[in-house]
């Protein structure tokens, strides 16, 4: 079998190629190519692609040709300010596959959304696959996911031969994915080493509840749908659902009660002056994110996690307090450059959306390409705040 991974270097494309099964074909995308002699990226042959570039068009068809399966995984989640602008990569990207899928003739897709592309329900219910995609209109990453959802229903309307399944996993951890996920989280300020000490305060807002699942089992469902030829979309996350207490346990000594608003409002400011990354427009989504129901990717793949949520951010946490890297650039990033008054990180506001006719002039492959012009920095592009 031969199988393309498009972001194979990324955090679940790392895990995917370590559980890959012998025998297969495997050809990796990425925008970075791994470091040669490294596990497990020796078992892919690698092919160095920017998927948002406008050439990605004209290279992707050729290079999923006899591909028996893409497994797109490929999103710019919270990029630094010098890193393409994500837009481009997750809108223009995804149209590229789309339309390289279908020149391609590839007969199997698999799409990796996420939690986030939901309409936000009640706190704490749990919601299944048939649960509205509309998003939450504050958040770029969120709305971009819903964005994808609707894209891959169009595509399906227009190519019902193809079968195409999608993963929509809660937030997704490994050790190995530290850096990265501390790149996104914390300042440079922060000295990692106290991450989990006693003594140590974590402001949370009441009422946060957090869904968790490890890399190696989203891996593992993958791997199942792969194997099964599966369709439709499947929840993934790992209980228990995680509260402000049990993360103030695992990141800190105490917790400290801050209302969600007080903490918006201080991501914002800091955000804006560059002290640490984390835009506010996560802490948004983080309050309001549904909680999902895995109940059909058990019943149909047979799908159970080796890792419950606690294990796994506590592997999390604890490759952070010991400085650990990944092996590839995605989850091993440099330190942005600090400079007071410029975000480090991407903005996270959503772009003003298109209308409909120049939506529909975007690339090739079909789906909108809304805002995939501007600067990675946001000068003359996308807002910084």
């Amino acid at each position: 079998m031969k199988i393309v991974v498009t972001g194979a270097s990324g955090n679940v494309g790392t895990a995917l190629l370590r559980s890959s099964p012998d025998g297969s074909e495997l050809v990796g995308i990425a925008r970075r190519r791994p470091p040669r002699g490294r596990e497990p990226y020796d078992r892919a042959r690698w092919i160095e692609c920017d998927i948002g570039d406008p050439a990605a068009a004209s290279l992707l068809p050729r290079v999923f040709a006899g591909a028996d399966v893409v497994v797109h995984l490929a999103w710019a989640v919270h990029p630094q300010r010098t890193d393409p602008p994500l837009t481009r990569t997750n809108a223009a990207g995804t149209a590229n596959v789309l339309h390289a899928v279908t020149e391609a003739g590839v007969r199997h897709m698999v799409c990796a959304s996420s939690v986030a592309a939901y309409t936000p329900a009640a706190r704490w219910r749990r919601v299944d696959e048939q649960w509205p995609c509309g998003g939450l209109s504050v958040s770029a990453y969120s709305r971009g996911k819903a964005d994808l959802e609707a894209q891959l229903d169009a595509f399906e309307q227009r190519q019902p031969t193809i079968r195409v399944a999608r993963i929509r996993p809660c937030a997704v951890v490994q050790g190995d994915a530290a850096a990265e996920m501390g790149d996104w989280l914390f300042g440079r300020w922060l000295p990692r080493a106290v991450l989990g000490r006693p003594g140590v305060p974590v402001p949370l807002w009441p009422g946060l509840r957090l869904q968790l699942v490890h890399a190696a089992d989203v891996a593992a469902a993958v791997g199942s749908i792969v194997e099964q030829g599966a369709t439709g979309a499947f929840n993934l996350a790992a209980d228990p659902v995680l509260t402000a207490t049990d993360l103030a346990a695992v990141f800190g000594g105490f917790r400290v009660p801050v209302p969600h608003r007080v903490l918006t409002v201080g991501a914002g400011v800091s955000w804006r002056l560059g002290l640490q990354p984390l835009h506010p427009a996560w802490l948004r989504l983080a309050d309001r994110a549904c909680l999902v129901d895995a109940g059909r990717a058990a019943r149909e793949l047979g799908w159970t996690p080796r890792y419950d949520a606690g294990a796994a951010c506590a592997e999390l946490a604890a490759a952070m307090r010991a400085g650990r890297s990944g092996p590839s650039a995605p989850l091993a990033p440099e330190h942005p450059v600090f400079r007071l008054g410029r975000p480090t990180h991407q903005s996270q506001r959503p772009p003003t959306r298109a209308p409909a006719a120049a939506a529909g002039a975007g690339p090739r492959g079909g789906g909108s390409a809304r805002g995939t012009g501007g600067a990675p920095d946001g000068e003359g592009g996308e807002p910084l705040e």
